[in-house]
């Protein structure tokens, strides 16, 4: 009966790393619409979202009903725990992955991005996604080294958004005010999606060691 206990509580990690990938492609997707001015690729996103949070809901339960059935202590219920927490932290990345989108949709045929600024919001995708795969490995692995190195990955996401508010609040703006609030949007979702990997990797952290860390 405790074998299959546990047969349980590894395949939920096993889907909350499998959901941890899904996100990640729609953030890199979104992205990707946005720069591109790919419009079905945006609609695919908003649309897949849902899939996110059917996920979400079945993993959840799955992790509420062994809380419920088997009582558990110590590391097991820090598990549960934490699996609950990270999951909210999934769903709050794809919903802003969605927010991508739907910058990209509201100015197709246009760029959202400025030509000057797609090699910023690149970056910050590109750290977002650094960040995404490390709080997968992170969380299959419960590396706790690897989630004290992702904090530098969020340092360099939070330099960026301040480059992106300088260029945005300079004197040299010429792209009009539409743009501006598009860029400091996405620069918001961006340093999000950050900080939600960077939550998701401190759960690890407190599954580990039993302490608490700040919220990202």
């Amino acid at each position: 009966m405790r074998d299959q206990y546990y047969e349980q509580l590894d395949t939920i990690v096993d889907d909350l790393v499998t959901l941890t990938g899904t996100v990640r492609k729609a953030v890199s997707a979104a992205t990707a619409a946005l720069l591109n001015a790919d419009g079905p690729l945006a609609e695919t996103v908003i649309a897949g979202d849902q899939a996110i949070e059917e996920s979400v809901e079945e993993i959840e339960e799955r992790a509420l009903l062994l809380l419920a059935t088997q009582q558990p202590v110590a590391t097991d219920l820090r598990q549960l725990v934490a699996t609950l927490r990270m999951l909210t932290d999934l769903q709050r990345m794809g919903a802003l992955s969605v927010h991508v989108a739907k910058v990209a949709r509201l100015r197709i045929p246009e760029v959202a991005v400025p030509t000057t600024l797609q090699p910023t919001i690149m970056a910050m995708a590109s750290t977002a996604d650094q960040m995404i795969h490390a709080a997968s490995r992170i969380v299959a692995n419960r590396d706790v080294d690897a989630a004290s190195r992702l904090e530098s990955t969020d340092d360099e996401m939070d330099r960026l958004r301040k480059d992106l508010f300088r260029t945005l609040l300079g004197g040299q703006w010429e792209h009009g005010i539409e743009p501006a609030i598009d860029l400091a949007l996405l620069g918001r979702y961006y340093e999000r999606i950050g900080d939600h990997a960077v939550s998701m990797a401190r759960r690890v952290v407190y599954l580990v060691t039993g302490e608490l860390a700040p919220p990202a």
